[in-house]
C-alpha cells in the first residue's frame, strides 16, 4: 500500500518520511520486547543505593526551581516501602578534589571551593567568568553538595567497575550541565562524566542515555569526539528550550563522528510515542554500539505537569524506559537529574527503584512525615498526563526515527577497543583525544563573550514555600 511522501521542517533541516520508518519501528519494538522479556526471567540482579541524608538540606534559594529536598522525600519513600530490604544501601564519601579535577579546569574548581554567600561581593567580577547567574547562584554549602553528589556517582561507578553489584542507583547524581569551566543549568560538577572515567578505566565501550527533557550537553560535550562513550539524548529542542543544543544532526566528530544519538521532540509527547520511540531507538542503539555498561539519566522533568517541562509522560512511562533498559543485563549506573515538581519527582524516583529491584509497589504510598506533598491523593502514580497538546504526529517521529536508524548504520557495528589492561591515567586519555580541548575551550570563550547575555536559561518560577504545593492549574504557565 503506497502512503502520502510529507516533507517534515525541523529547526536543523529537512528530513523526507518517505522511508520505510514505520515498519522499523514496529519491527523494533516487537523483537526488543520478545528478546527482553525472556532474559528478564532469569536475571536477578544486586542492586546497590546510595544516599546521604544532608544531601536534601541543600537549598539553591527561596525562588529558585532545584530543590534538594525532593531527595530527602525519596528517601522516606523508598525506606517506608521497605525496598531498602531489596538492595544494599549506602553512604558515600564525597569526591576528592582530585577526582573532581579529572574533569573539570582547576580554577573553576578553585572558585567553586572558595565562593560563599559571605565572601560572594568580593568575587563578582569572575561571576561572567564561570557563569554564575539567576540558574547557577552562589548557595551556602554549594561545594559541600557538589562533592556529595560526584562522590556518590564515582562510587557507584567503582561498585560496578568491581563486580560487587550489577545495578547502581544515586538519585542525588545525573546534573548533566555542568561544562569542565563552568557551571549550567543548575549543574556544578558534572558527576556523570566523572563515572563515566571511572567506568572507562575497565570497560571497553560505555552508553549514556538521557531521559530528562532538557539536551545532556554536559556528557555530549565532554565524549564528543571519541568512539569509546556513545551518549543518545531524549529530549525537547526547538532551538530556543534550553540548552539550545541536541538538534538531530550534531552526530559528533573526529573518532566519534555518529556516536553522539540525539533524539529531538516537540512539546506535549504522550507515553505510547514516547515508549514505542524509546525502545526502537535503545533497541538499535544496542545491538550496533553493544556497550559493555550504561549509565542512565532519568530526569523528571519530562513528566507531565512538571514545572519546567512541557511534556506527557506518566510516572508508569517514564519507568518503563528504566525497566527497558534494565533488561539487558549489562552493568547499569542509574542516576537522578532535572525534575521541579518535587512531590512528582519521589513519586518517579521511589517507582524506579521499585523496578530496578523487581519489586511491585502498591500504589497507596506509604505513610511518612511527608504525607502532606501527596496530598489529596497520596498515590505513587496520580494523573499527570495529558495536559498538553501533542504536537509530535506519527509522520513526525517516523522520520525521526528513520534518520536515528539511518545514522547508526554508518557506524558497522562497535569500535574495537584493546583493553589488556586499564588504562591508568583517564586524564590522559581525554586529553589524547584531538581536538577536544579545542572544542571546549572554543565553547568556553564563547560564553565568556558578548552572547553571555543572550545565554538560554531555565525559566525559573517564583515559589511560595518549599513545600512546593502551588495548584497544579498554574504549574505549565509560560514554560
Amino acid at each position: 500500500m503506497g502512503r502520502r511522501k510529507e516533507t517534515i521542517t525541523y529547526p536543523s533541516g529537512t528530513f523526507s518520511t518517505s522511508m520505510s520508518a514505520g515498519n522499523a519501528s514496529g519491527m523494533g519494538l516487537e523483537f526488543a520486547s520478545q528478546g527482553s522479556e525472556e532474559n528478564q526471567q532469569h536475571y536477578r540482579p544486586r542492586v546497590s543505593y546510595y544516599m546521604r541524608e544532608q544531601a536534601g538540606n541543600f537549598h539553591y534559594g527561596k525562588q529558585h526551581p532545584m530543590k534538594p529536598h525532593r531527595l530527602t522525600l525519596t528517601n522516606h519513600l523508598v525506606l517506608n516501602y521497605g525496598l531498602h530490604k531489596h538492595m544494599d544501601v549506602y553512604e558515600p564519601r564525597r569526591a576528592t578534589e582530585e577526582e573532581i579535577r579529572e574533569f573539570h579546569a582547576e580554577d573553576y574548581i578553585e572558585f567553586l571551593k572558595r565562593v560563599t554567600p559571605e565572601n560572594q561581593d568580593k568575587m563578582t567580577t569572575c561571576f561572567s567568568d564561570f557563569n554564575i547567574g539567576d540558574d547557577c547562584p552562589i548557595f551556602d554549602g554549594m561545594w559541600d553538595f557538589s562533592q556529595i553528589y560526584s562522590g556518590a556517582s564515582i562510587e557507584a561507578a567503582r561498585k560496578l567497575v568491581s563486580g560487587s553489584t550489577d545495578i547502581a542507583v544515586n538519585w542525588m547524581g545525573g546534573l548533566h550541565h555542568a561544562k569542565k569551566y563552568e557551571p549550567s543549568g543548575f549543574c556544578y560538577v558534572n558527576d556523570i562524566v566523572l563515572a563515566i572515567l571511572q567506568l572507562l578505566r575497565y570497560y571497553p565501550r560505555i552508553l549514556y542515555v538521557d531521559i530528562d527533557i532538557h539536551h545532556g550537553d554536559g556528557v555530549q560535550e565532554a565524549f564528543y569526539t571519541t568512539d569509546r562513550v556513545m551518549t543518545c539524548s531524549f529530549h525537547k529542542y526547538n532551538g530556543d528550550f534550553f540548552p539550545g543544543t541536541g538538534a538531530i544532526d550534531e552526530m559528533g566528530s573526529g573518532l566519534g563522528k555518529f556516536y553522539a544519538v540525539n533524539v529531538p521532540l516537540q512539546d506535549g509527547i504522550d507515553d505510547r510515542s514516547y515508549t514505542q520511540l524509546f525502545k526502537t531507538v535503545m533497541t538499535a542503539v544496542m545491538e550496533t554500539f553493544k556497550p559493555s555498561a550504561v549509565v542512565l539519566q532519568c530526569g523528571a522533568d519530562s513528566l507531565g505537569l512538571d514545572r519546567l517541562g512541557v511534556f506527557n509522560l506518566s510516572i508508569a512511562a517514564h519507568g518503563e524506559c528504566v525497566r527497558f533498559m534494565k533488561r539487558f543485563g549489562v552493568p547499569l549506573l542509574v542516576l537522578g537529574g532535572g525534575g521541579y515538581t518535587v512531590r512528582n519527582v519521589a513519586r518517579c524516583w521511589t517507582y524506579e527503584t521499585g523496578i530496578v529491584c523487581g519489586a511491585e509497589l502498591p500504589k497507596d504510598l506509604p505513610p511518612t512525615v511527608y504525607n502532606e506533598f501527596f496530598s489529596p491523593d497520596y498515590s505513587l502514580h496520580p494523573q499527570i498526563s495529558g495536559k498538553i497538546v501533542n504536537h509530535n504526529t506519527k509522520a513526525y517521529l517516523n522520520a525521526l526515527t528513520a534518520r536515528i536508524l539511518e545514522q547508526l548504520r554508518y557506524l558497522k557495528g562497535a569500535p574495537s577497543v584493546q583493553m589488556h589492561e586499564a588504562p591508568p591515567d583517564i586524564q590522559g586519555f581525554l586529553e589524547s583525544q584531538e581536538a577536544h580541548d579545542k572544542d571546549v575551550q572554543s565553547d568556553k570563550n564563547k560564553d565568556t563573550k558578548d552572547d553571555r547575555a543572550g545565554r538560554r536559561e531555565h525559566m525559573a518560577e517564583f515559589y511560595e514555600s518549599d513545600h512546593d504545593q502551588d495548584d497544579n492549574s498554574n504549574s505549565l504557565t509560560d514554560v
